[in-house]
C-alpha cells in the first residue's frame, strides 16, 4: 500500500516518537521548517513534540498519542520523526497498526526510527520511508542532495536513479554549522558483482535487528536489504550483527545488500569490510554494494520500506533504482 504522493499546500506533520524536539536548536527548527515551506509544504507540531524529559525519551503514551493523532487527522498528507534515539521499540505494543491501515500517508525518518518504518511496513502493510528526519533540514550546508532526493520521492511516482553524491560529511554539524568538512566522494565499492531486485527493507542494522523474533518483522524473502550503522558500531560489532541478520528465517532467499557509508568513529574502512562481507559464504550468490549515501553521515537519499529497487553490480560499475515507492 503506497501512500498519495504530496502537492504543495499539504501539511506535514512532526513527531517525536524517539527523543524530543527540545534538544534541537531553535534556529535549526526554523531553518528545517524554512526548508520545507520551500517546497510548498505546511509544518505543524505533535502535542508532544517539544515536551522535555529527564528521561531519554518522553512517556509512551505521549508519543503514541501523538503517532496516533498524526495519522488520524485528515489534514495531514505526510508525518516526519523529529530525530533518532534508543527506543522507539517502546512503542510498538501500544500502537494501533489498523488505525495506520485505514489512515495511509508518508511516514518518513531513520537511525532508531528504523523501529518503526519496518514495523509499521509489517503490520500495517503501508509503505514507509528511511530519510532524512524534521531535525535534518536544519543543516545550512551540504544539505542539497538530501533535500532534491527527499522532495523526488515524496512528491513524484517515476522511477529515481540514485546517483553518487559529490561530497559527504562526518562532522558534528548540528553543534558548529561553520566547522565544516566535506570529502570528496569515490562512487560506489563493489563487493560481490551481479544484478538483482527486490523489496526495500532494512536501515540502521543493530536497530533493525531489534525486530528479530517478534511480529513486527518483515518477511526477509526477496528482499534488497539497505543495512547501515552508526558511530557506536565497530567492525567486530557489525559482524556479529550482520551474521545474527543470516540466520534469520528467509535469509537464504534475500537477492541482494546495500550497505550505507560507515562513520569515521567505528573505524571500519573498505578493506576490513570486504574481509568481513567475504567471510560469509552465505553472501556469495548476490550482489553487495557498499559506501552508499545513507546512514549517519551526510547526504543521504531517502528510500522506501516495502518499495521495488533494482541494482546491478558489474565490471566495475554500480548502480541503484528506486522502481516503486
Amino acid at each position: 500500500m503506497f501512500p498519495d504522493k504530496l502537492r504543495k499546500g499539504d501539511e506535514i506533520r512532526v513527531i517525536s516518537p524517539a527523543k524530543s524536539l527540545a534538544i534541537v536548536a531553535l534556529d535549526q527548527q526554523k531553518l528545517a521548517v524554512e526548508r520545507l515551506n520551500r517546497l510548498g509544504f505546511r509544518v505543524t507540531f505533535s502535542t508532544y513534540a517539544h515536551e522535555d524529559s529527564a528521561h531519554i525519551s518522553n512517556s509512551i503514551e505521549h508519543r503514541v498519542n501523538d503517532l496516533h493523532e498524526a495519522f488520524l487527522d485528515e489534514n495531514v498528507k505526510a508525518i516526519l520523526t523529529t530525530l533518532g534515539g534508543y527506543d522507539s521499540n517502546q512503542l510498538l505494543s501500544s500502537i494501533d497498526f489498523e488505525t495506520i491501515r485505514q489512515n495511509p500517508k508518508i511516514f518518513c525518518g531513520f537511525s532508531d526510527i528504523t523501529i518503526l518504518t519496518n514495523s509499521i511496513y509489517k503490520k500495517a502493510g503501508l509503505v514507509t520511508y528511511s530519510g532524512p528526519h524534521f531535525s535534518s533540514f536544519g543543516m545550512e550546508k551540504g544539505i542539497d542532495y538530501t533535500y532534491e532526493y527527499f522532495k523526488n520521492i515524496v512528491t513524484k511516482s517515476e522511477p529515481i536513479s540514485i546517483e553518487p553524491a559529490e561530497e559527504w560529511s562526518d562532522d558534528l554539524w548540528y553543534i558548529n554549522q561553520e566547522d565544516r568538512r566535506f570529502h570528496s566522494n569515490q562512487g560506489y565499492e563493489i563487493i560481490h558483482e551481479g544484478s538483482a531486485s527486490g523489496t526495500s527493507i532494512g536501515g540502521n542494522l543493530c536497530t533493525f535487528n531489534l525486530l528479530q523474533g517478534t511480529g513486527f518483522m518483515p518477511p526477509l524473502e526477496e528482499s534488497i536489504l539497505f543495512l547501515e550503522d552508526d558511530m557506536l558500531s565497530n567492525p567486530p560489532t557489525f559482524d556479529r550483527d550482520l551474521q545474527s541478520l543470516i540466520h534469520q528465517k528467509g535469509f537464504e532467499k534475500v537477492n541482494g545488500i546495500v550497505i550505507g557509508r560507515f562513520q569515521k568513529a567505528s573505524q571500519m574502512d573498505t578493506n576490513t569490510l570486504k574481509a568481513i562481507i567475504h567471510s560469509k559464504k552465505e553472501l556469495d550468490r548476490i550482489p553487495v554494494i557498499a559506501d552508499v549515501d545513507f546512514g549517519h553521515t551526510t547526504p543521504r537519499f531517502t528510500f522506501p520500506i516495502g518499495g521495488r529497487v533494482e541494482i546491478k553490480a558489474r565490471d566495475g560499475n554500480a548502480s541503484i533504482k528506486i522502481v516503486e515507492h
